[in-house]
């Protein structure tokens, strides 16, 4: 919030003193036990999940613009409901995809012709803190990307996930792998994962000629394109190359960074809060999808 010219952080509302007091102070702002909706103009909310429906509820019924944290809700009827109840006021709603907002991602979709299969893999270390299963936390920010870049719904999820780790919560996966594919044939791989031992975040676009590679960590691109040439090597016993190539990354900037100055446009009534709501629910859908596929399979366990 202090790095934008048209916002100010009021307070922070936190019912833990010392942990409120320590956020504030960080950003030069004060600790209050609650929201006071009356004071602002505008509310972010990263609280736990299973605290968004409710306290996402009292600020779009008061009619205050939101960026709400990734899930929207624990569950898709609540994420319906937040989502038709901003609809309904009018409201301002944006949800905390974040790598809509990455340079190298939104270069790669502009320069990404025909995909036919995307593969991300979305790894990180284990996280006390995060509460929620992998799928509304990491594969959602992978799904959201592969709706983006083939600009429909998949006709088909089948989703397979993994509960492994003993300090997670129950019924809350530590795995979650995906497998889409969409009404034109192309198919979509998708794995997020939180008992890595490093952090990973890649996403791989293949075209029939051409495959590109992005480092989401790094914010850089490969395109390779494989040639195959008429002289045979004796020596390397193959006759083809591969040409590699390093686009130029378009739309600098820190990805949190220039997601506030787009909700701060939404706010300011100089963006579309109508067509913010309607590529919420899609990347909700999916993920849901993917959940109710794996508690489906043969021999599922939680």
């Amino acid at each position: 919030v202090a790095t934008n010219d048209h916002t100010e952080l009021a307070w922070v509302a936190e019912p833990s003193v010392t942990r409120g007091e320590q956020v504030a102070a960080r950003f030069h702002s004060r600790r209050i036990a609650s929201p006071d909706l009356s004071s602002v103009d505008a509310v972010i909310v990263a609280a736990p999940t299973q605290f968004h429906h409710a306290v996402a509820s009292e600020v779009i019924e008061a009619g205050l613009p939101l960026l709400l944290e990734k899930p929207l809700a624990d569950t898709l009827t609540q994420t319906r409901e937040l989502v038709e109840l901003a609809r309904a006021r009018g409201s301002v709603l944006m949800c905390g995809l974040l790598e809509r907002f990455n340079p190298a991602v939104r270069t790669a979709i502009d320069i990404a012709r025909e995909p036919v299969h995307v593969a991300t893999m979305r790894h990180s270390p284990y996280a006390d803190r995060i509460r929620t299963g992998v799928a509304g936390d990491l594969l959602i920010h992978d799904v959201d990307m592969v709706l983006r870049l083939l600009g429909e719904s998949p006709t088909d999820v089948v989703g397979r996930c993994g509960y492994v780790e003993p300090r997670s919560d129950a019924g809350s996966e530590d795995i979650a792998d995906a497998s889409l594919r969409f009404a034109g044939g192309q198919m979509a791989t998708l794995s997020a994962s939180r008992i890595s031992q490093r952090k990973v975040r890649s996403l791989t676009i293949a075209e029939l000629g051409r495959l590109i590679e992005v480092d989401l960590l790094r914010q850089d691109i490969t395109v390779y394109r494989h040639v195959q040439t008429s002289e045979f090597d004796e020596d390397a016993g193959y006759s083809q190359q591969t040409i590699i190539d390093i686009p130029v990354v378009r739309y600098l900037g820190e990805p949190l960074q220039l997601q506030l100055e787009r909700f701060v446009e939404l706010a300011r009534g100089r963006a579309d809060a109508s067509e913010e709501l309607d590529g919420l629910l899609a990347p909700h859908e999916v993920v849901d999808a993917v959940l109710t596929s794996s508690a489906q399979a043969p021999g599922a366990s939680s």
